[in-house]
């Protein structure tokens, strides 16, 4: 059986190799109870902490990581302006035009708007020290899973905690990861949805195709990483100005 110092050394060695944090730069809080690893601290991205949380799980003795590590914000934004953009985010797509959406604000449940009887879903939305965290319940995974990347994009996000419930429930599948990427890809004004083909197998998602920028390359990259669900991001699209 493995010892508490025997998982946090392979976990330590693991953070360094599979996900490429230096101890450093961005040294991260370990702590094992119970078979469980918790995981705290500022990384350099979403892709360094997906892979962190993958390669803590994949240790032997490990079965379950409680993943609190945040990214470097793109920009050092007070929560009220965080909670503004996921708003607006969410209130201008046209997936969740009959979705109810609240905000908690200053201790208290506000309707921001009111889905009615029609109702395809309610959003709760709560912001605390740049953490983003999303109650509620939409109407499918693809939705679950658009509302979790909308989150990702609001400026000063530092992480988010997609708890959205599904009614009617749903079962998840490589063929639903490539179906919610796909209505991501619409979604973002920086990617062309046309030129880029997606993959997936085992939540391991594939791009291939040719786009015109570096930046919009890097964009369809980090919007998969932002997918709930995926495992790890292979990116082969080439950029040809």
């Amino acid at each position: 059986m493995q010892t508490t110092d025997n998982i946090l050394s392979q976990v330590r060695a693991a953070l360094a190799h599979n996900a490429h944090l230096d101890p450093v730069a961005h040294p991260v809080e370990i702590n094992v109870a119970t078979r469980c690893v918790t995981l705290a601290g500022e990384v350099p991205g979403i892709a360094a902490k997906r892979l962190a949380a993958a390669a803590a799980a994949a240790i032997e003795g490990v079965d379950d990581v409680d993943d609190r590590l945040r990214i470097v914000p793109t920009a050092s934004l007070g929560d009220g302006a965080i909670r503004d953009a996921v708003c607006k985010w969410l209130a201008r797509d046209v997936d969740f035009h009959n979705c109810t959406l609240r905000v908690f604000d200053s201790g208290r449940l506000q309707v921001l708007r009111d889905g009615g009887e029609d109702s395809s879903g309610a959003i709760d939305i709560v912001v605390e020290d740049g953490v983003i965290t999303l109650r509620g319940h939409v109407i499918s995974l693809s939705h679950k899973r658009l509302a979790g990347v909308l989150a990702w994009w609001s400026r000063g996000c530092r992480d988010v905690v997609n708890l959205l419930d599904l009614k009617p429930a749903e079962e998840d599948s490589d063929a639903e990861i490539i179906e919610a990427l796909r209505l991501v890809f619409e979604t973002d004004p920086l990617v062309h949805p046309e030129q880029i083909a997606i993959a997936s197998r085992d939540y391991v998602v594939t791009l291939k195709g040719i786009v015109g920028t570096e930046e919009e390359r890097r964009q369809a990259e980090l919007d998969a990483w932002y997918l709930h669900g995926v495992r790890r991001v292979i990116n082969e699209i080439e950029a040809r100005p």
